[in-house]
């Protein structure tokens, strides 16, 4: 589970940090959040102070009309209030210890400017959070030192509440939860933004790894954004074109070559058959090595026409082959060299060219006679839905870090040199091609001795 988890914290890390939209993303949301954190700093002070100055006018308003009406004589002594001024009016005497007067809703509630009435102040504007009423307000009060109803030197007081949002954590958790909420939608949008106009070159990315290099006729999607993409789109296609120009050039030749090489060769394969019979002594050795390296040059030749047509991927006709018969055929021809048994599973039926599947189990069992000891075993079993031919010899083996050197072109072991030094290192890979260009595979299998390779190809439905 643990690892399971790191596996996704690095792919997330990789999509963020790594690619070019995480990077994009997270540089946008920094930016933004570094501009709209000062903006909504700046507002929440705007908002703030116009929310106090609102709430301490409605105060100062109520304070003075009612200061002005008691010294015109005018007073209620009910201190009722009107709808634009707030509710909460007190009347404190000049020490601010008690209410003389009061609203209806400041009632019962002890003075609201105590402190500064006892300091003597005569005026009074500021912001106070009173145990007695919810949450903080803004005071306003003026001294009367003149005569009134209750005397000389007693303080109009009117508090009006502030807004919930301007207490100690309303407006900053407000505008945190606004900021968090910009900066996930901006987290988004681009995002999004960004991947819809990486889509495409997504596309062609994908599109380009799934390209055969044996089948440059495909072509990538081309965008029509009249932009960048596009041109890309067009470059990779052009690109593409003219690596298939260059691949059907080298194609042509090696197959032309190899056509006009094959007629001089067999002329030459010949003359030294004729030579060799009537030759002396003296010049015989040297005219059978010159008739191996004919018969070696020869075999090149034909594994490289046979590499053009598996690298043009020209049709060849195909047709039901059971591929146990053709093993048998296969071990038949074999010579009294090295033994070789068979355990071959009737009706194991592959569509396939029968030319070429020969070719694969010739190519096999000439490999396991090479480096066998004394025996090799061919079997041809059903594996579900799949028909498994495994060649096995009783050799040194291969290493397991050398295995797929084997089928890599040229590429021949040390072991292969020294056994079979007129080789020419195109069996195993033409064996391979082949086994690919009908769905299948073939690989090198772990055994307790000698090499086991393993063919898999998909089996004929309903057996041909």
């Amino acid at each position: 589970m643990a690892q399971s988890r790191s596996e996704r914290v690095q792919y997330w890390r990789n999509r963020l940090l790594v690619s070019v939209r995480g990077r994009a993303t997270v540089v946008t949301v920094a930016f933004a959040a570094l501009f709209l954190t000062v903006i909504l700093v700046l507002g929440m002070l705007l908002v703030r102070d116009w929310l106090e100055r609102r709430e301490a006018d409605k105060a100062e308003r109520t304070t003075e009309r009612i200061t002005f009406d008691i010294l015109r004589g005018q007073a209620d002594v009910t201190l009722a209030t009107r709808p634009d001024e707030t509710g909460l009016v007190q009347i404190v005497s000049p020490n601010g210890r008690r209410v003389l007067a009061a609203s209806p809703p400041a009632r019962g509630k002890p003075p609201l400017a105590s402190a500064d009435l006892r300091s003597g102040s005569l005026l009074v504007d500021r912001r106070a959070c009173p145990a007695s009423i919810p949450g903080c307000a803004w005071i306003f009060g003026l001294r009367v030192v003149n005569r009134s109803p209750w005397g000389p030197g007693v303080m109009v007081v009117s508090a009006e509440p502030l807004p919930s949002l301007l207490n100690v954590w309303g407006l900053p958790l407000s505008l945190v939860a606004v900021l968090l909420v910009l900066l996930a939608l901006v987290a988004w949008w681009t995002w999004h933004t960004i991947g819809r106009a990486f889509a495409p070159i997504d596309r062609i990315r994908r599109e380009l790894s799934d390209l055969d290099a044996r089948d440059l006729r495909q072509r990538v999607f081309v965008p029509r954004t009249h932009g960048e993409i596009q041109a890309l789109g067009e470059t990779v296609n052009g690109t593409l074109q003219r690596l298939e120009e260059a691949t059907d050039r080298e194609r042509r030749f090696i197959s032309d070559a190899s056509h006009d090489l094959r007629n001089p060769i067999a002329g030459l394969h010949m003359q030294l058959e004729m030579a060799l019979d009537e030759a002396n002594d003296e010049s015989r050795p040297l005219l059978r090595s010159a008739l191996r390296d004919a018969e070696r040059l020869n075999d090149i030749v034909i594994d490289l026409l046979e590499l053009s047509r598996l690298d043009s991927r020209a049709p060849q006709p195909v047709e039901p082959v059971d591929l146990a018969e053709a093993a048998r055929r296969e071990v038949d021809r074999r010579g009294d060299g090295v033994r070789v048994t068979a355990r071959l599973e009737p009706g194991v039926v592959v569509r396939a060219n029968p030319v070429r599947i020969a070719r694969v189990l010739g190519n096999l069992l000439s490999n396991a006679e090479r480096h066998a000891e004394s025996s090799v075993e061919v079997t041809v079993r059903r594996d579900g839905g799949t028909a498994v031919l495994q060649v096995q010899d009783d050799g040194h083996g291969i290493a397991p870090d050398q295995r797929e050197r084997v089928f890599e072109r040229f590429a021949r072991l040390t072991e292969s040199r020294e056994r079979d030094p007129q080789g020419t290192g195109l069996g195993l890979p033409i064996a391979r091609e082949i086994a690919e260009i009908y769905g299948g595979t073939l690989t090198i299998a772990d055994s307790e001795r000698g090499a086991c390779f393993v063919m898999r190809l998909p089996l004929a439905p309903d057996g041909g």
